[in-house]
Parts: structure tokens; sequence; C-alpha cells
């Protein structure tokens, strides 16, 4: 393959990954005018169009989401192998395509990351932060940070936690609200209920204790939000009681802005994981990270933060 070829499938696969030619610029290195002109060529040659382009949006066509699922991956790896050959073999090189959740990346792994920096320079860390559940091979991630991701032949997950939710509600409001003695008493209280990103349908508050009962909750809505974070935030301004994963009412509970509310009683989400491909050539850029985020998180104990509540 010719070098002109070559620069043009790297601009195609970046337009394509980040959704604009100015995202694809900025993360080359090059002008928007330049990717577009690069797409153009490649089109061009191929005799097909590849993006619908508007002054607002750039959608693959029909053309275009089958060329990309065919050379994303193999092309990824052709890349990670001449970095590998440029810098050493098997020396972590390269940028990392990471996606976290909101919260949980910035309170529990962003911290982390000096140390991974420091001890492997030539690895760059290109994080996106997203609460939806990203696909990993298609939108070109080398690793995801968060929980529920599908599993499949394609993906790997090392598990870093067991993660529950809890509910919680400022002081404030349980001065003027006594708080519950069981489930089924909360029907008398305002909550702050979570919309589904994935279904858009609201979630059930199913509660079980360690004797093995469970129920499912019934609440006043006073709010719906569709992200965690705000949750807590604004359940710390005393509206009423909300279900939240342990991830993000720690930090409000630790300051005494939130308080437990029927500290026996807890819901389940999917374990905190760490997702990576499959592929047999794992990059050595992708493996020492891995290894590093299981290791650094246990040591932080937050692992054991999340799995003592």
């Amino acid at each position: 393959m010719n070098t002109e070829l070559s620069s043009y499938l790297d601009a195609f696969i970046c337009a394509a990954d980040e959704g604009s030619f100015s995202a694809a610029a900025r993360r080359m290195g090059l002008t928007p005018a330049a990717v577009s002109k690069s797409v153009g060529q490649l089109e061009a040659r191929l005799g097909v169009r590849l993006f619908q382009r508007s002054t607002r949006s750039l959608a693959l066509t029909s053309e275009g989401e089958r060329l990309y699922g065919q050379v994303r991956l193999p092309w990824s790896e052709i890349g990670d192998a001449l970095t590998d050959l440029r810098q050493g073999a098997g020396k972590p090189a390269g940028t990392l395509k990471v996606s976290l959740a909101y919260t949980v990346g910035r309170e529990y792994f962003v911290p982390l990351l000096n140390e991974f920096v420091r001890r492997y320079p030539d690895v760059v860390p290109d994080l996106h932060f997203d609460n939806r559940q990203v696909d990993l091979i298609n939108e070109g991630f080398d690793v995801a940070i968060g929980g529920g991701i599908e599993l499949t032949d394609a993906l790997i997950a090392r598990e870093l936690a067991r993660v529950r939710i809890v509910l919680a509600a400022a002081p404030s409001y349980l001065k003027d609200h006594p708080a519950p003695t069981h489930p089924q008493e909360l029907t008398r209280h305002r909550g702050l209920l979570r919309r589904s990103l994935s279904t858009g349908r609201l979630l059930p508050w199913s509660l079980k204790n360690a004797a093995g009962e469970q129920v499912v909750a019934g609440v006043r809505p006073v709010m719906v939000l569709d992200d965690p974070e705000a949750i807590a935030r604004a359940t710390a301004t005393g509206m009423g009681i909300a279900l939240l994963p342990i991830p993000h009412a720690l930090p409000f509970l630790e300051r005494g802005e939130l308080v437990r509310v029927l500290p026996e009683w807890y819901a389940e989400a999917a374990p905190l994981s760490i997702y990576y491909t499959s592929r047999k050539l794992l990059p050595a850029k992708v493996r020492v990270f891995v290894d590093y985020i299981v290791e650094e998180f246990r040591a932080s104990g937050n692992a054991a933060r999340f799995q003592q509540q």
C-alpha cells in the first residue's frame, strides 16, 4: 500500500471515529480542510461516497459503514504493530483511547494516572468521558472503564469492584421528613428518579437485604434525571430520597452532605470493570494500562470501599 492511500485511510477512519472533520483534524494534527481533502481523494479512488456531508453533520453512507467495519480493527492493529517496531518490540507507546463514565472517571481513575504517564512516557492516554455504554470496536476505543457493557467473543472484562446502589437523603430533608423504617414507607416520601440512557425508561427501586427479602419500592416523584451525579447533587439540596450507586454517593456521604436511608436495604449494579478487545496481538500500551489500573485501583482502597457499604 502506498503512502498516499495510507494517509487517506487514516483520515477516513479518524473522521468516522470522531464524527467530524474538525475533531479528526485536531486528533491528527492537521487542518479540517486537509482531512476533508484526504477523504475526498479516497472516495475518488474507490468511486463511492463514504460520507454524507452537511454544514452541521457528517454521517457514514452505507458504503462508508461497510468499509469502516471491515478496516477499522485491522488498520488499528497494523498501526499498533508499526508503532511497536518503531519504538522497540513490545515497548508501550502510542495514543490510548479510553472511555470512562463522568464521575467514576474523574473521582477514582484520573487521580491514578500521574504515575502511569511517568512510568510510560511514550503512551498518551486520550480520555473520553460519557455515561453511555460505548461500542469499543466500532468506536475505536482501546479500553473502557464502567459497568454493564455487553460482553461478546471480541471483548474481555476484568472486574474492578462490586457496586451496590444505596438509598440516601440530605440531613435537611430527614429533619423535616422522618426517615422510613421499611421500604414500604417510601411511598410517603419524595424521590428523585433516574431514567435509563439506553432505554429511556424509569429505573425501578428494586431493593433487597441480607436476609434475602426483596421489595419493589414506590415513591412520590419530585424530579427525574438521567445522570447519577446530578441526582446526588440534587439530593444533597434536600429535595428528597434517591437511589444512588456507591461511587456517586460516597463523596457526598463522606462530607456529610448525604446520609444513608434504610442502610440494610440496597440494589445491585453491574460490576465496575475494565473492558478491552480480545484480539490475539494485544498492543503493549493496552496490556500495561489494564494491568496498571487493576493493580492501582485495588491499592487505592476504592474497591474495598465500594464493597463495604
